[in-house]
């Protein structure tokens, strides 16, 4: 029976991963494509969920309400990049004080800590409360409709000039391109693709929390690591690296209900995401720094 509860879960788990694998697209545009670190996320995936749930409960049509989230999740990316590029305040403080402004915001929004947003009273996309191949088919509608226009946007002379910002800054000021008005564009798509996801997971779990997005950047870079091990195995084209991200969330979240399944105390799955982390993206430099000489040197006896 135990191993069957686990089974059942699992459906539960995919549409999770999918909802937080939008919000793990949009930091890898910051963290991979523009090299920036861009904490505001926590803040923003929040923003979108209250901005969505406020409008629903009063009567507008939840489409609407997604439109309006994502659009105020990028006028938060936009306070992150002009406090960034404008002011000369570092990214990560940037985003750290645009976090802090957004809990206040969404918390006037709301009107309270949370409120509900049950898939029985209210006409919503995707909930919680139906057949979860209902919500998978939806939620994976959404992401191909993202990976595809953002395969599109990263092809134009604009999407390109943002991805040479992050690969080479002095080069691409070099070559004319404002990297300062990149940087900007780069924070507003990833904030307003990271509040389309707190919309939807706002409808799937049937409330919205000023908290909810707390940790959220954790998630988002557990998925991008994850999703790089993965895709790195089968190449290196873009829609292939944004579907590793799409799957490193669902893997996440199947991990994270099979240790929920093995009796892991859940308080601790914040910390072993860290850790998960940490080690993926330390791995890189462990190898550069304190194996590759020891080749060398060997090599060199030889």
């Amino acid at each position: 029976m135990g191993i069957l509860n686990w089974v059942m879960s699992l459906p539960g788990a995919v549409c999770q991963g999918l909802i937080w694998g939008i919000m793990a697209i949009g930091v890898y545009i910051t963290f991979r494509i523009l090299d920036v670190a861009d904490l505001s996320v926590d803040g923003s995936f929040a923003t979108g969920a209250v901005v969505c749930a406020i409008l629903v409960i009063n009567g507008v049509p939840v489409y609407i309400g997604m439109i309006a989230g994502t659009v105020a999740g990028m006028l938060a990316g936009l306070l992150t990049g002009l406090l960034h590029t404008f002011m000369g305040i570092p990214a990560i403080l940037a985003g750290i004080l645009t976090q802090l402004m957004l809990y206040s915001i969404n918390l006037k929004i709301l009107g309270q800590a949370n409120r509900g947003l049950s898939g029985r009273t209210y006409d919503l996309i995707v909930s919680g409360l139906q057949e979860k191949w209902k919500a998978i088919l939806i939620l994976v509608g959404f992401t191909l409709v993202i990976i595809g226009v953002l395969y599109w946007f990263f092809g134009t002379e604009l999407g390109i000039s943002l991805r040479s910002t992050g690969n080479n800054i002095r080069m691409s000021r070099a070559q004319g391109i404002n990297t300062s008005v990149t940087t900007v564009i780069g924070l507003v798509l990833s904030n307003g693709i990271v509040a389309l996801s707190g919309a939807l997971l706002a409808q799937y779990q049937g409330f919205a929390d000023i908290s909810m997005g707390r940790g959220a950047i954790v998630i988002g870079l557990a998925a991008v690591v994850v999703g790089e091990a993965v895709s790195s195995k089968i190449g290196s084209n873009f829609i292939i690296r944004l579907s590793g991200v799409m799957v490193g969330a669902i893997i996440y979240f199947i991990v994270y209900q099979t240790v929920i399944f093995l009796g892991l105390d859940s308080d601790l799955l914040k910390m072993l995401s860290a850790v998960v982390v940490a080690v993926f993206l330390g791995i890189p430099y462990i190898k550069k720094t304190y194996f590759s000489k020891k080749i060398k040197k060997s090599g060199g006896k030889k």
